[in-house]
């Protein structure tokens, strides 16, 4: 009866470990992955904050430089394609495509120095340069999270649990190759 009792035992113990152990192990990636999810929400609040900033400018260089349309028609598409983005993917090329439309605004504006010396334009300047700053910040917090995440699912023998318990890798934050191409400025 004491044998008994004690195998009994043993495998209870086990299986709390083994219970507890699983308990953790998913609690921690329901964890990793609403922290992905909460930096995400961040890059999207700096892209909204940008999307908002982006008609003022548009509209301030206008004046200037009403004939450049085809800058003007590629950025308000590039916002349309945000605006209508559902997922991760999505809102990420869509970011991507406004930012290389802002590029070529900026081209133009290069050709115009009354422009740049527009009060209300080069408040609206520094307003996009800081929003492009904590874009950039809190992208690299997004795909830092991405990271940390992604390796915990990746790692033996969380992969095993992680696929059972429907946890998949998140995508990154990928810059396209055409935001890498610097923008033509003459002086």
């Amino acid at each position: 009866m004491k044998k008994t009792a004690l195998v009994l035992l043993v495998i209870l113990g086990i299986v709390v470990l083994i219970g507890g152990w699983a308990i953790g192990s998913y609690n921690s990636l329901v964890r990793e992955n609403e922290a992905v999810d909460g930096q995400w929400a961040q890059v999207e609040n700096q892209l909204q904050r940008r999307n908002d900033l982006i008609p003022n400018l548009v509209s301030t260089v206008k004046g200037y430089a009403a004939h450049e349309e085809e800058v003007f028609t590629a950025i308000a598409d590039a916002r349309a394609k945000l605006a209508g983005a559902r997922t991760v993917d999505e809102r990420a090329a869509a970011a991507t495509e406004l930012e290389s439309a802002i590029s070529r605004l900026l081209v133009v504006v290069e050709n115009y120095p009354q422009l740049k010396a527009d009060a209300q334009f080069r408040a609206l300047m520094d307003e996009l340069a800081g929003t492009e700053n904590r874009l950039a910040t809190e992208r690299g917090r997004y795909n830092e999270a991405v990271r940390v995440f992604n390796s915990k699912i990746k790692q033996f023998p969380m992969v095993i649990f992680a696929r059972i318990a429907g946890f998949s890798e998140r995508a990154y934050y990928e810059v396209s190759p055409d935001a890498m191409t610097v923008p033509k400025v003459e002086f």
